[in-house]
């Protein structure tokens, strides 16, 4: 399986980055929820599952930038 190129990853790179926008605005809203007492313990709940995914997405955004310097620099 050959290895992808770098318009392939630049592609994989703004669709994540899209992504951590989408996770981004569903973490500031539970996270107003909470802040302001309107939040149940599934709101919290649900905030820290978005939080972890968020943090997840974070590793693989860097860990792409990475390989993309990597790839750019040879």
């Amino acid at each position: 399986m050959s290895e992808p190129s770098i318009d392939e990853l630049r592609s994989e790179l703004t669709r994540l980055e899209a992504e951590e926008v989408k996770l981004s605005e569903i973490r500031r809203r539970l996270q107003h929820q909470i802040d302001f007492g309107y939040a149940k313990e599934t709101t919290r709940a649900r905030e820290r599952e978005v939080s972890d995914e968020r943090k997840e997405l974070h590793r693989r955004i860097d860990s792409l930038r990475a390989r993309l310097g990597e790839l750019q620099n040879v």
